[in-house]
This record gives C-alpha cells, sequence and structure tokens, in this order.
C-alpha cells in the first residue's frame, strides 16, 4: 500500500485534468493506497514568493509529504509550464532546506543533496496542442523543468511523466484511452 500525496493544479472541476484526478484517485483507492490530495485552486494558494519564511500553509504541505512515498502532480501545460499556482507550489514546498541542500566543494561551486530520497513521482500533464508540434519543438521544457529538474534536486529519481497531446480536439474514445492509461498508471503503483 502506498500513501500518496496529490497536488492538482486546474480551476476547472469539469476539465479533462479534473477527470484525471478523479480516476486516479479513485483507482488508487480501489488498490488499496491511501490518497491525501490539495487542490490548490480551492485552497487558495498564494503562489507568490518574495523570500518569506514557509507559512503555516507550505509546512502542513511539506509534513504531508513526509508522510506520503508518491507525489503526484496533475496539471494543463499553458505557455510550456504548469499553471503558475502549481509552478508558485513547486517554487515555495519544494524549497530548500527542507526538500534540499546544496553540498559546498569550494567557492561557488557544489552540488544538491536532496532530501526526499526513496520517494516517487508522477506527473500527469495534459496540452491543447498536438503531439507533432509539442514533441518536436517544446516538449523538453516540462520534461527538463519537472523530471530531469526539481524532482531530481530533491533527490527523487522514481519518476513517471505522463501526457496527454490535443485533448480539446481529441474524440470521447480517445479520451477513454487516456483515462484508461490513467487506470493503469494507478494500478502499477
Amino acid at each position: 500500500m502506498r500513501k500518496i500525496f496529490l497536488v492538482y493544479g486546474h480551476y476547472n472541476d469539469q476539465s479533462f485534468n479534473a477527470s484525471i484526478k478523479n480516476t486516479f484517485i479513485e483507482t488508487a483507492k480501489e488498490g488499496g493506497h491511501q490518497v491525501d490530495y490539495v487542490d490548490l485552486y480551492k485552497e487558495k494558494f498564494n503562489p507568490v514568493f518574495s523570500g518569506e519564511k514557509p507559512d503555516s500553509t507550505v509546512i502542513d504541505h511539506q509534513k504531508r509529504i513526509e508522510q506520503s512515498d508518491t507525489i503526484v502532480l496533475i496539471a494543463p501545460i499553458w505557455n510550456f509550464r504548469m499553471p503558475a499556482i502549481l509552478e508558485g507550489w513547486i517554487d515555495k514546498v519544494l524549497s530548500p532546506p527542507w526538500a534540499f541542500s546544496f553540498k559546498k566543494l569550494f567557492g561557488n561551486y557544489g552540488y544538491p543533496k536532496g532530501n526526499l530520497k526513496g520517494k516517487k513521482a508522477i506527473i500527469f500533464c495534459t496540452y491543447g496542442s498536438p503531439r507533432f508540434a509539442v514533441a518536436t519543438f517544446f516538449l523538453n521544457m516540462p520534461v527538463r523543468r519537472l523530471k530531469r529538474g526539481i524532482f531530481y534536486i530533491c533527490g527523487i529519481t522514481d519518476i513517471l511523466y505522463r501526457r496527454y497531446f490535443a485533448v480539446p480536439f481529441v474524440s470521447e474514445e480517445k479520451r477513454k484511452q487516456f483515462l484508461e492509461d490513467v487506470k493503469k498508471t494507478a494500478r502499477n503503483l
């Protein structure tokens, strides 16, 4: 049994992202897993980081991550990034010194030491663009930022990145296939 902390970043309860969230939670619970989740828009999470110390919301999310073994992010990709509310969550919650620190070698040189080793990360992203355009020109942006960037710095190396393309334009049959992939991901935790 896994303990999952899910972070949801879409403002619309009728979106395909909501379908992903609901399908994942339902399937994971059917498999005996525990799911704790936060809806950043409903919580009215403040994504603006101005150098302040972590507030009670950030500390609460960090404690919930400590109690989990899997972090799941669900959001659309807008302008080649996740929505600002989720990007701000990453900046505030997955921040040093809690999520990682730096080991100084000499001068300004060193390397990150992740404090979240042993955890798994799953990222579900939806794209409005066709796969060809995204995969050819822009796919590396979210992959590098999320999968090869922040999670690695935090010490998380078991990362699954699931993406669904041209969501506003695909058939209902294709959406069902996407949701079957979500179910398969939840079953294979």
